[in-house]
């Protein structure tokens, strides 16, 4: 059994499938540093998947830092690894583009979704109140590009039908 959770999905690079999963695991801290990666056999096994691919999901994530390789011990997550908030953001980069076309589909407005997430991040966590949180500008910051009504455009008629 694998200490993080990967679902491989057809039509997508395996290998960057669990490299994603791993490398998600090790920055939310579902995997503390000090824990024990499974070996490339262990994870070719469990996944189903070729062995050098298993070697290169683990040779990427040693040569990002995620993980230390200790000569007769094994693979481990690597210590003091913090991820950047980029590499965070990045994570949910997947997500967020489901929700965007999932909200978009449903002809939900922007701020209709965010103010949805708002709302469950706030019954989840509570209220942060530390940072403006997006879709909640105070009143004398300018409104975003997203916010602004936009030009007509050329066949807006047409889309309306």
């Amino acid at each position: 059994m694998l200490p993080f959770t990967v679902e491989i999905r057809p039509g997508e690079s395996p290998y960057r499938q669990i490299v994603y999963a791993a490398t998600k695991a090790i920055v939310s801290g579902e995997l503390g540093a000090g824990a024990a990666f499974p070996s490339v056999r262990e994870l070719s096994q469990a996944l189903k998947i070729n062995p050098n691919t298993a070697q290169k999901v683990v040779a990427e994530l040693v040569r990002d830092g995620m993980l230390d390789v200790h000569p007769g011990i094994g693979t481990v997550v690597a210590e003091g690894r913090r991820a950047s908030a980029g590499e965070r953001r990045s994570l949910l980069s997947d997500e967020v583009e489901q929700l965007v076309v999932e909200a978009r589909r449903l002809g939900l407005r922007e701020a209709e979704v965010l103010n949805a997430v708002s709302a469950r991040w706030t019954e989840l966590f509570g209220r942060d109140d530390g940072e403006r949180s997006a879709g909640r500008a105070t009143a004398s910051a300018p409104p975003s590009p997203s916010t602004r009504p936009r030009a007509r455009q050329p066949g807006d008629e047409r889309r309306r039908a």
